[in-house]
């Protein structure tokens, strides 16, 4: 149970992340993640404090439990998954309303069994109703709006080119906020895939029914990543 009291000044002491914080080995480990512009894994926390890998686990785990760390990982339900990425939390959470009802919806998804794959479905079907609320446009700039809309903050970037198979066009979104990254270490994989279903729910509502989203947690500098699969609609010689 989370408690607090107030402090010298005034102010008010979070006494769980105190004591969390009463390690002098979990504040160097929370000083290094917080420094990395796309967080750290527990592999590489062991490389630069030269602990005991199970030792970093559990301090990363505590970072997680106090709300000091978030941890994620990629979402797109390939055969094995990538190692957890921790990162600093976030300052300002989503208005106490929404948290509230995506963190109940978090535990149901999760104690269902349904967990990730659940997720990816439910966030499909909110895409859909996304999309259909959203400014008529081709399908990534409808997601980039919808994720606008829902305040990610996306900035589309240029992509490196070289992801896309023939028929199809390949788009990058940075997104350089999430409205509800306090929650993302209650099921990092249940909200991450709900995100992602959202993304591809908007797509296929979009004119894309093929169209495929990859979610990518801190894979850039301030930012989590989006790859998208669009159908190429151009002739075969480029035009229009």
């Amino acid at each position: 149970m989370k408690t607090s009291r107030p402090g010298p000044s005034g102010e008010t002491i979070d006494t769980p992340q105190h004591r969390a914080l009463g390690s002098a080995s979990r504040v160097e480990i929370l000083r290094l993640v917080r420094a990395a512009d796309t967080g750290l894994t527990s592999a590489d926390v062991v490389e630069r404090t030269g602990l005991h890998p199970s030792t970093v686990r559990v301090h990363l785990e505590r970072l997680v439990e106090t709300g000091l760390l978030v941890k994620a990982r990629a979402s797109d339900g390939a055969p094995g998954r990538p190692a957890w990425r921790y990162k600093g939390a976030a300052p300002e959470p989503a208005p106490a309303p929404y948290r509230a009802l995506a963190s109940a919806l978090l535990d149901h998804l999760a104690d269902t069994g349904g967990g990730t794959a659940a997720a990816v479905t439910a966030g499909q079907a909110w895409g859909r109703r996304l999309a259909a609320a959203a400014s008529p446009g081709e399908p990534a700039a409808t997601a980039v709006d919808v994720l606008t809309q829902l305040g990610f903050d996306p900035h589309r970037v240029p992509h490196p080119g070289d992801a896309a198979p023939p028929g199809d066009a390949a788009v990058e979104v940075h997104l350089r906020t999430c409205p509800f990254l306090d929650l993302v270490g209650q099921h990092p994989d249940v909200m991450c895939g709900l995100h992602a279903g959202m993304i591809r729910g908007v797509l296929h509502a979009a004119g894309a029914p093929d169209g495929q989203a990859v979610l990518e947690p801190f894979a850039a500098p301030d930012a989590c990543v989006v790859r998208l699969l669009v159908p190429d609609r151009r002739v075969p010689d480029g035009r229009p």
